[in-house]
């Protein structure tokens, strides 16, 4: 079987893409303001790792049926990648919020005792990436997004 012909393979990356896509609309009728930079972001709605994975187990399970110890660890992998995005990852992103707060502060101080107020705030501080992890309604989105997914390439292209 090639690459090209490794079904899981290419529904897990249609799924990403599929996610990913969906963020853009998605922030348009939340925020009524098109982003194009989240097809290329990390977190938001639905979650691309999410769907990503499920659509692999999905899929898994139609190539080598539900009740194999394939899609058994299929399955498993998914749930810890879910895991992960709601609770360690989610986590790291809350910390990075209070840290470039943390920063933001120590910057107005510094600003404040030695007259930093010529440079850029650019030039003193980089903010750290607060989008890392998902909301589990996000996590769920992307899992039924990845699930269906595979559920119409294995109906209608299989």
């Amino acid at each position: 079987m090639g690459i090209l012909e490794n079904t899981p393979i290419i529904a897990s990356l249609l799924a990403i893409l599929l996610a990913q896509f969906a963020k853009i609309p998605i922030h348009y009728l939340l925020k009524g303001k098109v982003e194009w930079k989240l097809f290329t972001s990390t977190g938001g709605m639905p979650s691309s790792h999410s769907a990503a994975v499920t659509a692999l187990a999905t899929a898994v399970g139609f190539e080598t049926g539900f009740d194999s110890p394939t899609f058994a660890v299929a399955t498993m992998f998914s749930v810890i990648v879910m895991f992960d995005a709601t609770g360690v990852r989610f986590q790291a992103g809350q910390q990075a919020l209070i840290i470039n707060q943390m920063r933001l502060d120590f910057q107005t101080f510094v600003n404040e005792a030695k007259g930093w107020s010529q440079k850029n705030s650019n030039e003193k501080i980089k903010e750290l990436k607060t989008l890392l992890g998902h909301k589990p309604s996000e996590v769920f989105a992307g899992a039924l997004t990845g699930i269906f997914l595979s559920i119409v390439i294995y109906a209608f292209l299989k």
